[in-house]
């Protein structure tokens, strides 16, 4: 287990992102993700709420294990999740590397470990990104709480207008560094967002705010960690991760 890919699914909460609640046994919403995982014969570990004991126990094999979890409804499933990673990853020892996606909309193209980028910056995170820059109509109203809530957040993304969008789907990087990125985020998550009344989740927000602020120095995003966001590029062989 020197090697971990994380992702969470937490049915039963009405989804904003796709504007409808998930059915809780519905293994064809992470079906993709876990036969990719498994190809590439490394660890994946599905955090869930609602999963049956059957459909966990028909699916789970030597590189897929189930954990369920339950849901802290003070923050929205897009950012309980990072709590979930903490709390497991706090207890383990022996872990190297690890990436964190979702689960719906993400495969596995080929294994990040052991790609020559990967290896030789231990000290940098891996994360996805999108076509357009961090200016953009739909990031200006994500960030709205955030906005008003952190006294240094309008003058980032001011700073940072003209970059490329990071997108918080897929991100990862040695452990020691991801660890570090990851408590940072929960601890933006529980001091800034935990009274987010808006109708945005604030994780892409508060991803892009830390990685740029903090991490920017040792940043890499888009190819080859992920392929073109909704593009669609399911043939794409050359990425680490397929996102959408």
């Amino acid at each position: 287990m020197r090697h971990l890919v994380l992702a969470c699914h937490i049915t039963g909460v009405y989804d904003v992102n796709r504007n409808m609640t998930l059915a809780d046994d519905s293994y064809e919403l992470v079906r993709e993700w876990a036969e990719s995982v498994s190809s590439a014969k490394l660890k994946g570990v599905i955090f869930h709420n609602n999963f049956s004991d059957e459909t966990c126990s028909t699916f789970q094999n030597e590189h897929i294990s189930f954990e369920r979890i339950t849901y802290n409804p003070a923050f929205n499933p897009n950012v309980y999740r990072y709590f979930v990673y903490l709390d497991y990853l706090a207890k383990l020892t022996q872990v190297q590397g690890v990436f964190v996606t979702d689960v719906s909309d993400v495969t596995l193209a080929q294994n990040p470990f052991i790609h020559p980028l990967y290896t030789a910056n231990p000290d940098s995170l891996f994360c996805g990104d999108e076509p357009k820059t961090l200016n953009n109509e739909w990031m200006l109203a994500h960030a709205e709480h955030l906005r008003g809530q952190m006294a240094d957040y309008a003058a980032y993304e001011e700073r940072f207008a003209s970059e490329a969008l990071l997108n918080c789907g897929v991100f990862g990087g040695h452990f020691p560094l991801f660890f570090d990125f990851l408590q940072q985020l929960c601890s933006l998550h529980e001091n800034y967002n935990h009274n987010n009344k808006t109708a945005y989740t604030g994780d892409m927000g508060a991803f892009n705010y830390l990685a740029r602020t903090r991490f920017n120095e040792n940043l890499h995003h888009g190819a080859p960690v992920n392929t073109v966001f909704k593009a669609y590029e399911n043939d794409r062989t050359d990425c680490w991760f397929r996102h959408k």
